[in-house]
């Protein structure tokens, strides 16, 4: 999916890539919003003739991904993913290109204050929570959830299972038993793409998907797996316990608990109630 961004008057243009779940931006058309270069192309080369590091990085990590020229057409064109693209920034000489450089300064002086002092996580997410006008206590049930993935997460290390795509294989059927999508459908039935899919739940989903994730830990805690298939049935089982209450709410209320609404929806209305 081809998309075009703006950075004040620049047009960026962007493609999303299914599979990987990520952005992709133009290359060329970054270093043309950040110096106003008129040949932003040769700039480019000069860049990564000059900066031999950030050339064989380019080289190594930025694909050529299919996008609209003005003239409609689709070209390769040099794209690489947020975290490519903010390490090209940091080798661009320009006015512009500073306050981008300062962010990142600013968000690793963040992160290991944070490291030192994990509280201060705590602190953040709940004025990023409070900006995007959820209610106290929507952001305190999801504060509640991130320490229930956490018990499921130390429970699942306990258990043999590792961080990343196992973790994932286990999320997925998981989410794919209470709610009957995968993790991939559920996010595309809230239009999400890069978005964490439980920052986009009402409150009765993210209780749902709570009461999937303790129901596995303590499943878990009980069966005492050996490995990750075994690891995969409890998942599945602490998924059909939600589900099976999901099934409930909706027989009685007469509507689904599977909202197609995401934050930018909701997160104003919590102040009052979600639907």
């Amino acid at each position: 999916m081809n998309k075009i961004k703006l950075f004040e008057d620049k047009k960026i243009r962007t493609v999303w890539n299914e599979k990987e779940e990520e952005w992709y931006f133009s290359v060329v058309d970054v270093i043309s919003a950040l110096t106003d270069s008129t040949n932003p192309t040769d700039y480019l080369k000069k860049l990564r003739k000059r900066d031999r590091i950030v050339g064989v990085y380019i080289g190594t990590n930025c694909p050529q991904v299919d996008m609209v020229t003005n003239t409609g057409k689709l070209r390769k064109t040099l794209a690489a993913a947020p975290k490519q693209l903010l390490r090209i920034i940091q080798s661009i000489p320009s006015k512009k290109a500073e306050p981008f450089k300062l962010w990142l300064a600013q968000v690793g002086q963040e992160r290991i204050n944070e490291a030192q002092n994990p509280e201060l996580t705590i602190n953040r997410a709940m004025k990023q929570y409070k900006a995007l006008g959820f209610s106290n206590d929507w952001i305190n049930l999801r504060l509640q959830s991130i320490q229930v993935r956490k018990e499921l997460t130390d429970e699942w290390d306990n258990s043999g299972v590792k961080e990343g795509l196992e973790y994932a294989i286990l999320t997925n059927l998981m989410t794919k038993e209470w709610t009957g999508k995968t993790v991939k459908e559920y996010k595309k039935h809230k239009n999400l793409k890069k978005e964490n899919l439980r920052d986009n739940m009402t409150t009765l989903e993210l209780v749902l998907n709570m009461l999937a994730e303790t129901t596995t830990t303590e499943l878990s805690k009980t069966k005492l797996p050996k490995n990750f298939s075994e690891s995969k049935t409890i998942a599945k089982e602490g998924g059909t316990v939600a589900s099976n209450t999901r099934k409930e709410i909706e027989k009685r209320s007469g509507r689904s608990v599977i909202s197609s609404k995401n934050a930018k929806i909701l997160g104003h209305r919590e102040v009052k109630k979600l639907k």
